[in-house]
């Protein structure tokens, strides 16, 4: 029954740390936010009143270059939300307001296991209107150089299909497939790491990348090897982050998309021009409430004022 109405944080959270790409400060506070507003960030000004705000929607992608960067007319707002975003898809969240100090969000243990916790420990909030969907309604493909992506018609949620290829011994090919939950969110992705190559370092120093990167924040890999001291959470933990980042870039749709996601060695990039490209055809979509209708007006509905998160175990 959860999963039928709008859900926000049930109370503030906050989370701080360094951005991975700046290796400056940065924090972030989660704050609920009210029936149909989407998920807003907001940078405050000296004197606590919003300075800039920016509402996730297609359109509001500024940059893909090695993370997901939002912003508007008057310019960048911030930079690395994939995985903040990934977790509000994941988790089942509607509505929230993300409140942010410095040009990035924290890149925390480099998953999007710390924004799950700190979730898990508030809880979520129902709210009394019924979910809205993007519900796909014909195919729509994009192609950029040797990446593809695809979305599809499919009433059973979203569904992932995602598929990596890379030419280092320990990924090569990898497959990832499942309908997404906040089970399957928690259990199969959330943990998975952003992981980067020792060959490609001076590279993105050079570019002003990477600068926050550290064993403790991203799978680093070397010629043959993981130097990671605790090595891999998951066989695959390359393709299910892909498909972590995936879920996030899929977000800025503005609605949780029910339909079928297909990528082959995407990227941000390729995930950013699929929205794009979503967007620019009206007929490819409509928007349905979670019982199927389309939306238009509706009755107030009541029903609880607080549930769980979801459930404290973890794999």
């Amino acid at each position: 029954m959860r999963a039928q109405y709008q859900h926000t944080v049930a109370d503030r959270i906050e989370l701080s740390g360094f951005g991975v790409h700046s290796g400056a400060p940065a924090s972030i506070a989660i704050l609920p936010g009210l029936p149909n507003s989407g998920i807003l960030f907001v940078r405050r000004g000296r004197d606590g009143a919003s300075d800039h705000a920016v509402a996730v929607r297609a359109g509001a992608v500024r940059n893909t270059n090695f993370a997901t960067v939002l912003g508007d007319g008057r310019g960048v707002l911030c930079s690395t939300v994939e995985h903040v975003l990934a977790t509000f898809v994941g988790l089942g969240i509607d509505n929230a307001i993300v409140e942010v100090e410095g040009s990035e969000l924290p890149i925390l243990d480099g998953s999007a296991a710390p924004f799950v916790a700190a979730i898990d420990a508030v809880g979520l909030e129902a709210q009394a209107r019924p979910r809205r969907l993007l519900k796909i309604l014909k195919p729509i493909r994009v192609e950029d150089g040797r990446a593809v992506g695809e979305l599809l018609p499919y009433d059973g949620g979203l569904r992932l299909e995602i598929d990596i290829e890379f030419e280092h011994v320990l990924i090569g090919r990898q497959h990832y497939a499942q309908t997404l939950s906040p089970d399957v969110f928690r259990r199969e992705l959330a943990r998975a790491r952003t992981f980067g190559f020792m060959s490609d370092v001076a590279k993105l120093w050079s570019a002003g990348y990477g600068l926050g990167a550290s064993l403790d924040n991203t799978i680093c890999l070397a010629e043959d090897r993981i130097l990671n001291p605790d090595g891999l959470r998951f066989p695959d933990e390359f393709v299910r982050h892909k498909a972590l980042d995936a879920v996030g870039d899929l977000a800025v749709a503005g609605l949780p998309i029910l339909g079928r996601y297909r990528s082959l060695r995407g990227g941000h990039g390729l995930n950013a021009k699929i929205v794009a490209a979503l967007a620019a055809d009206p007929s490819a979509s409509t928007v349905v409430v979670a019982a199927g209708r389309r939306a238009r007006g509706h009755a107030e509905l009541g029903l609880p004022a607080a549930v769980p998160a979801y459930s404290a175990d973890v794999s």
